[in-house]
């Protein structure tokens, strides 16, 4: 008797988690980066998507010795799975509107402004978040709030995401830092601290190199907090932020001869939790205290 090649479940009997699994593996490219992605064993992975594909009856990836491929018809389904995945994470942020003050707000913001500036003046105001569990994530990268990466950013650049509110809570202001001893020696033979590559690309970056006018860095770091450290130590002289050098008495500004630079600061959220209460008071503390403490930032 031929088999028959009709799948053996219905479209409609598709759950979000099979598309979960297979947008996992597809951006992953292996069973182990789906696994930490979905926090399940690689053998779970492989075996759901084997049975995924038993269901439809299609190959949706090639086993290759170096990772996993999406086949033609993978890729075909992709940009579909990818619009319910919106859908989903639009769901869910409907129903987080609807709730209480109680639950988590997930918060992201550059990790040197996190840690140097906001989470201090955070915790000083705490009671007035109290019963809110705050997720403060330091991350470099803009979180992707249509995937639900964080429900508020903090950036430090107007966000360009279509379908995103944004609204504009002042600058962040930089300058030119290094230890006193630095003063005493000719800017000829005084030695930088360079940015690595997570830090590259801004006009801090032109800013340096045109002071260090070809000089080469004794050191490079691709955070803020390690610059900071270096530089406090009398390694060199760097580009900082002010909120982190100008309260640092072992730090001294130095002239750079160029005009003093400064970044917008930018708070994001989707529009889908603009009236969850326990956004909704994160977000106004963080504007609060932004705007009430530029003395801090420029």
């Amino acid at each position: 008797m031929q088999k028959s090649s009709k799948p053996t479940i219905s479209p409609e009997q598709l759950s979000w988690d099979d598309v979960r699994y297979f947008l996992s593996l597809a951006r992953g490219g292996s069973l182990s980066a789906a696994a930490r992605e979905l926090a399940v064993e690689h053998s779970t992975v492989s075996r759901r998507i084997g049975a995924l594909e038993g269901a439809i009856q299609l190959r949706l990836f090639d086993r290759l010795p170096r990772g996993w491929q999406l086949t033609d018809e993978g890729k075909t389904l992709l940009d579909a799975a990818e619009r319910i995945e919106l859908e989903a994470h639009a769901f869910g942020r409907a129903v987080q509107g609807m709730t209480a003050m109680q639950g988590t707000v997930r918060l992201s913001a550059p990790p040197a402004l996190t840690s140097h500036f906001l989470m201090p003046l955070m915790a000083q105001q705490h009671k007035r978040w109290e019963g809110i569990q705050l997720d403060m994530v330091g991350e470099i990268r803009a979180a992707n709030l249509h995937r639900r990466d964080a429900d508020l950013a903090l950036r430090l650049s107007r966000p360009d995401d279509p379908g995103l509110m944004a609204r504009r809570l002042g600058n962040a202001g930089y300058g030119l830092y290094g230890h006193a001893r630095w003063k005493r020696t000719a800017r000829s033979k005084r030695e930088f601290i360079g940015y690595g590559e997570a830090l590259q690309g801004g006009p801090h970056q032109a800013w340096l190199a045109q002071y260090a006018d070809g000089a080469p860095y004794v050191m490079t770091a691709n955070d803020f907090s390690l610059l900071h450290q270096a530089c406090r130590a009398g390694l060199g002289l760097t580009i900082l932020p002010h909120f982190i050098a100008r309260g640092d008495a072992e730090l001294t500004e130095f002239d750079s001869g160029q005009p003093a630079w400064q970044r917008e600061l930018w708070l994001t959220v989707h529009p889908d939790l603009r009236r969850s209460p326990r956004v909704q008071r994160i977000a106004e503390l963080v504007a609060e205290i932004v705007q009430e403490r530029q003395d801090l930032l420029v």
